[in-house]
């Protein structure tokens, strides 16, 4: 019997085919900020670009409303409720007067689509409270069903008591919990998302512009939601995108709105600037050829299920290298689909990314006796047989 001897092999294609990604640099130049916490994430591969205190839980203020309208967009989209559907302003929504308003009625009907726009233009505590009633009764209530969403979809590190984000000990997020929101935003509601860049909304008369500043300066960001609590200071979730390419960013703990502003636009230049992205493989493409022992041929083609797409520092282009690892020769019968190793994407200054590689195609196992004429070719000559094309044993 002959054993399988472990070996790393070197992805030839991928090597030559990274080579346009190669440029003289250095890694992505040093960053700090004023933000007290802060993350940039890019949101086509998740790549963290950038984190400080991204783990710290805190006051997230209004920013705590991308919670409210991600059970307010799913309810809309699952079909249990649409636009035009209408909730009751209550007296407890009326009075609620404290901090952005939308400056509801009591007893009004409002739409849920002029709601939504009272939530993300004018951030109005009141339209919180107004959809937190009309969708579970009570605003402990919805704050229970944000705290089981929340769970669900992967906020490990937040905790809800109301639904427009007023001060209150328990109720806390961290900014990475905040980056993960607004990204399954984008991702999930499609739909609604465009409500996050609408600049201005009137109701009963009064017209308020969207708090959002960078919505404002020419630099494709188009949502998300700020906050303020003198508790916390000011904070901004935001996205923009270039070039069909999106970050997300989070920052919080900042001393005044114009600081706000600055920081937050000088982040995004920043993630723009110094990162892009760039495809390492395509979905299907042969990578490399694996040898097969005992196979009706003499080689595997290995391939990726999805296109790679690798968020990298444009000055670090020149240290990528792309590597297939695997065991082999790898043991016939193979299925294709089967995985068999993996891909590792590493550059200077970032971890090392991984990815599954599988078998491209279906390759039989010999008959006995093409079996034994392989191994004795491999005793006489080395390496792995040719395909004999007998049948299966």
């Amino acid at each position: 019997m002959i054993a399988r001897l472990p070996f790393q092999h070197v992805c030839k294609a991928l090597m030559v085919a990274c080579a346009s990604l190669l440029a003289v640099g250095s890694p992505a130049e040093a960053l700090d900020t004023s933000a007290k916490q802060a993350i940039i994430v890019d949101y086509q591969t998740g790549t963290v670009l950038f984190e400080k205190n991204a783990d710290e839980p805190v006051h997230p203020a209004s920013m705590s409303k991308l919670m409210t309208l991600y059970v307010l967009f799913e309810r809309l989209k699952s079909g249990m409720l649409s636009l035009d559907d209408e909730f009751l302003v209550s007296q407890n929504a009326w009075a609620l007067n404290e901090g952005s308003t939308m400056f509801v009625d009591i007893g009004e009907r409002l739409r849920v689509e002029d709601l939504i726009r009272g939530i993300i233009v004018q951030s109005g505590n009141d339209a919180c409270l107004v959809v937190a009633e009309g969708i579970s009764g009570t605003e402990q209530a919805f704050a229970e069903l944000m705290n089981e969403k929340a769970k669900e979809i992967g906020l490990t590190n937040s905790h809800f008591v109301n639904s427009h984000g007023l001060e209150h000990p328990e109720h806390l997020m961290t900014v990475r919990d905040l980056a993960t929101l607004s990204k399954r935003l984008i991702s999930e509601f499609p739909e609604y998302y465009h409500y996050f860049s609408e600049r201005e909304f009137v109701h009963n008369g009064i017209k308020q512009g969207n708090r959002n500043p960078l919505l404002y300066r020419d630099m494709g960001v188009d949502g998300l939601k700020t906050g303020h609590l003198s508790v916390s200071g000011y904070g901004l979730a935001a996205s923009a995108e270039r070039n069909n390419r999106r970050v997300i960013l989070v920052a919080h703990g900042m001393e005044s709105m114009q600081q706000r502003a600055d920081e937050s636009a000088a982040l995004i230049e920043w993630a723009f600037r110094e990162f892009d992205n760039f495809t390492i493989a395509k979905a299907g493409q042969t990578l490399e050829e694996a040898p097969v022992w005992y196979g009706r041929e003499d080689t595997v083609p290995l391939v990726v299920e999805q296109d790679v797409v690798a968020t990298l520092p444009r000055a670090a282009r020149k240290s990528v290298e792309v590597k297939a690892v695997f065991n082999g020769p790898i043991p016939a019968p193979i299925q294709k689909g089967q995985q068999i190793g993996k891909l590792v994407i590493s550059a200077a200054e970032i971890s090392p990314i991984e990815v599954p590689i599988y078998a491209g195609a279906d390759v039989e196992r010999l008959g006995m006796f093409g079996r034994v004429a392989a191994a004795l070719k491999h005793l006489l000559f080395g390496g792995t047989a040719e395909a004999t094309g007998e049948a299966g044993a």
